[in-house]
């Protein structure tokens, strides 16, 4: 008998034939068909899942008695409850790496775009305000030969400060992750504590991962240690910034600008204010969003799926003593 699959969004047709060759795949194409009867019978007899976007609770990992392995189309794993998965056996794959630099490149758009005003500056013409040259109240700050405070230094946050290094001249520091020779010396980067690099920086970009220890890490003490002028990136978890905190640092002008890319709820409430604030700029969570880099990041989610079930090991756990424990059986 052969193994079955569940098949939550994004994947095509060519990804999903692959599948087919050596399993049963039920694919469930939109987001309300998680809600659907026919998604939790099908994971009831599922020995593999392959998701995007979809919350897994403990619960919904009770309700798929034969599932060995989970593939994430995603880099972070905080919809996934780990202590249960481990509990239960279940491998969990991630897809670092095929989205470092497109995310970076979201991150530096971030921080170009809260710099130089651009999206509040292009609809600002767009309403019909452009009929001089534009004064000094309008005008942007320099990104070149400024600052650049990196909270997380793993690949997305090294690609970024390439980016400014390397592309802008920007001095380079870094918290919230260990030595790195190798980058110091490569972009003349230099270690602080979060503290100091709060207080020296001109842009504070976050790309940590979400865990106990960086929830709300950007709090009201945080922000109150940023310079007057400086501008906060994020494009980690909307959770690792307190969200009430930086609406007022904003409207205080207690920190001058924020490029968000991820918030505390997604899709953001209509009744917050952080995408009506001039001096933010908001997107609605596009750090791997292209067409290149998404079909790269559901194929190595495939990929994962195919070597796990099949007894290999994948190419990116997320838990890989979950491996140690069968193989020791």
């Amino acid at each position: 008998m052969r193994k079955r699959i569940v098949a939550f969004r994004r994947l095509n047709q060519e990804q999903l034939t692959q599948l087919r060759q050596h399993y049963d795949v039920d694919f469930f194409e939109h987001h309300e068909d998680a809600d659907s009867p026919a998604f939790h019978a099908a994971l009831a007899k599922a020995h593999g899942l392959i998701t995007a976007g979809l919350k897994v609770t403990p619960q919904l990992i009770d309700s798929a008695p034969h599932l060995e392995t989970i593939a994430s189309i995603s880099v972070g794993y905080d919809n996934y409850p780990l202590a249960t998965l481990n509990e239960r056996n279940i491998l969990l794959c991630n897809t670092p790496d095929v989205l470092t630099e497109t995310t970076a490149d979201t991150g530096f758009l971030l921080i170009m775009a809260t710099a130089r005003r651009a999206i509040e500056l292009a609809s600002w013409v767009k309403d019909g305000h452009w009929k001089s040259s534009i004064g000094p109240d309008l005008f942007g700050s320099d990104v070149h030969g400024k600052t650049l405070g990196m909270v997380g230094f793993g690949r997305i946050g090294a690609a970024i400060a390439r980016r400014g290094s390397l592309g802008f001249g920007m001095q380079i520091r870094y918290t919230m992750a260990s030595p790195k020779p190798e980058l110091e010396k490569e972009l003349g980067a230099q270690r602080l504590s979060l503290q100091e690099l709060l207080a020296t920086s001109d842009f504070v970009c976050v790309s940590v991962p979400l865990n106990a220890d960086t929830e709300k890490l950007i709090d009201s003490a945080a922000l109150k240690r940023m310079k007057p002028n400086g501008i906060l990136i994020n494009i980690s978890r909307g959770k690792v910034i307190d969200e009430q905190a930086l609406i007022e640092a904003l409207n205080t002008g207690q920190i001058g600008a924020a490029g968000l890319d991820v918030f505390e709820q997604e899709p953001l409430p209509v009744e917050s204010p952080l995408p009506y604030m001039p001096n933010v700029v908001a997107l609605p969570h596009i750090g791997s969003a292209t067409h290149e880099t998404r079909a790269a990041m559901a194929q190595r989610a495939v990929d994962n799926m195919l070597l796990a079930l099949a007894g290999s090991n994948p190419i990116s756990p997320v838990n890989p003593e979950v491996l140690t424990r069968r193989a020791s059986v």
